[in-house]
């Protein structure tokens, strides 16, 4: 990680990089769905293979998973407020 923010620090995100990560994300679940039926258990290994060197878990489907999950954080999130 660069700059001067830690990884345990929270981070304020411009509402338009929120939307370009949100819509980067949306097209890789589609290409992931879109793999998993064309290619259907060399793609899921695959998938598997690169979610557990990412340190996200081995699990079927936890790949795609979290690429959901985080769409939907950048849904649901609440607003930034701003003080004074």
């Amino acid at each position: 990680m660069t700059g001067n923010r830690q990884p345990d620090q929270d981070m304020f995100l411009a509402a338009a990089d929120a939307a370009r990560f949100r819509q980067v994300l949306a097209a890789c679940s589609m290409l992931m769905t879109w793999a998993e039926a064309r290619f259907g258990p060399q793609f899921t290994a695959a998938a598997q293979d690169a979610a557990e060197a990412a340190g996200l878990g081995r699990a079927p489907g936890a790949l795609a998973g979290d690429v959901n999950l985080a769409i939907d954080t950048i849904d649901f999130s609440s607003p930034a407020r701003r003080t004074r």
